[in-house]
């Protein structure tokens, strides 16, 4: 079994090590689960680019599968778990993924879409005996339980995250994310120099294929404990918390709400002292929520701004943000700000305009398979930008307050309008579409269609709308409401100003 498998089974044998809402593993157990499936998929034709795909809802099997592709020098790809087999089919295509794991919840439409690309190779877990897919104890049951090597090259992750033509765009997680390592025995050892490593029981509160859920479970491979919650119940996380003494999480601002709307009865039923931190990103956080958190939780809110694609470019403590309540901190090498205006010339400190932040690796925002679309997100070589506005003020903290691109971030997902709109504009009743975000008092903002129908005298209904989008796409990437309107706006060129159409439902 892996070093430090072997060193907790030694000092606690009988301690759970990795838990959620149905069962534990033991260190003994995780460390031979771990094992055999590393030498699994060492074994295993992975293809050019080594990859292999999770898409499952939270569950131990989850992070061992991920875990396991780690140790064993594989890229694996987090499938979000609410989406389509067409969706599915599209991302096991493009990322050129060899083997497939499921859940009980995804198994159907995980193999279905295997099929459509010709993947026979889908491992499942705690899935019907006719679901189609290998028995993941099987599978590791035919592999040899001896020690991994550890000489080989760790791949990061390969996420899909989505953009601006319809499609999601795969992005490899940068070295701001990924522990650096020439070997992958490097690398575990420098991901036991994580954060949270010192701080105890790490708790999964968010989906794993949410980048800081998924990194925040590797701990486990530095011998921290960790426990896997399922979808986000606000008192059973609290229970949690209390029941096995999390000391670390990971959370977004709309976890914060839904907590934070709970009886004040039921906030003091559970003790909270055992967190030491809790990192918050996906979303700039309401400054009235994070305070109230803050008052409640006290000063272990850490916050951090960035992408998948780039990793973290600004963080900020708790006594800084009370300091500059709003702002998302500082930049964090190797990365640098700039605020420009609408023609890319600098701004002063104070003043609002496009926020690009320089690499000083050069490195920038690559997309997978696509340097069209990583030359777009670049004023220049190395300068990207996320698509937001905001300013800088003379102590070098960042605020964010608005958007220049069309992306919508309910929840702390990223949501491409271009999607939904790829669909509306097909249904019979509407003649132009646009889809924006508008303000939501949990998810921070929901996706609006704004629709000129066909027939303005006798327009489609809004359920209707709704339904055929909801049949074509995952649910979560849908509009929650329909406007009905006179004009979208569209220029000469048939481009269309979103700033300008948000900006009545911001007001």
């Amino acid at each position: 079994m892996v070093a430090f498998a072997r060193k907790r089974a030694l000092e606690r044998p009988d301690e759970i090590a990795l838990r959620d809402p149905d069962r534990g593993l033991t260190w003994a157990e995780v460390g031979d689960v771990l094992d055999r499936a590393a030498n699994a998929l060492l074994a295993a034709d992975l293809g050019p680019d080594h990859r292999i795909a999770v898409f499952a809802e939270n569950a131990v099997e989850t992070a061992l599968a991920h875990m396991g592709g780690l140790i064993g020098g594989a890229s694996s790809v987090p499938v979000n778990f609410h989406l389509t087999v067409d969706e599915v089919a599209y991302i096991l295509e493009d990322s050129g993924a060899r083997i497939l794991f499921v859940g009980p919840e995804t198994a159907e439409r995980g193999v279905e879409a295997a099929r459509r690309v010709g993947l026979r190779a889908v491992i499942g877990w705690r899935c019907a005996p006719d679901s189609g897919a290998e028995s993941w104890d099987a599978w590791l049951a035919a592999t040899s339980p001896g020690d991994p090597p550890m000489d080989h090259a760790p791949r990061p992750n390969l996420l899909y995250t989505s953009g601006t033509t319809g499609r999601p765009k795969g992005t490899e997680l940068p070295p701001t994310m990924f522990a650096r390592g020439a070997t992958v025995g490097e690398h575990l050892e420098n991901v036991a120099k994580g954060p949270f490593v010192a701080l105890g029981v790490h708790g999964v509160i968010g989906p794993l294929y949410h980048t800081g859920p998924l990194a925040g479970s590797r701990n486990l491979v530095a011998g921290v404990p960790v426990v896997i919650l399922g979808r986000f119940d606000a008192e059973a996380t609290l229970s949690a918390i209390d029941e096995f003494g999390i000391g670390s999480t990971v959370m977004v601002p709309t976890h914060f709400v839904r907590l934070l709307a709970l009886p004040e009865a039921t906030r003091a039923k559970y003790d909270l002292s055992s967190l030491k931190m809790v990192s918050h990103t996906g979303a700039s956080c309401p400054v009235d929520v994070k305070q109230a958190m803050l008052d409640w939780w006290g000063p272990v809110l850490w916050e951090a701004y960035g992408a998948s694609e780039v990793g973290t470019t600004c963080a900020i403590g708790p006594e800084d943000w009370l300091a500059h309540p709003g702002s998302v901190g500082r930049c964090v090498p190797p990365f640098e700000v700039r605020v420009v205006d609408d023609e890319g010339r600098e701004v002063p400190a104070g003043t609002e305009g496009r926020l690009y932040f320089r690499d000083t690796t050069g490195r920038g925002v690559v997309y997978h398979n696509d340097p069209e679309k990583s030359a777009e997100a670049h004023l220049e070589p190395g300068v990207f930008t996320l698509g937001e506005i905001g300013y800088v003020d003379a102590d070098d903290f960042v605020f964010i307050t608005d958007r220049f691109s069309d992306m919508v971030v309910s929840g702390g997902v990223n949501i491409d309008p271009a999607e939904s709109e790829k669909e509306l504009i097909n249904h019979p009743g509407i003649a132009d579409v646009a889809c924006i975000g508008v303000p939501h008092p949990e998810m921070g903002e929901e996706l609006k269609a704004l629709v000129i129908p066909e027939d303005p005298s006798s327009p489609p209904r809004e359920a209707e709308i709704l339904d055929w989008v909801r049949g074509r796409i995952s649910t979560y990437k849908c509009p929650r409401s329909v406007d009905f309107v006179e004009d979208l706006g569209r220029n000469t060129m048939g481009k269309i100003n979103k700033r300008k159409l948000r900006a009545p439902y911001w007001a």
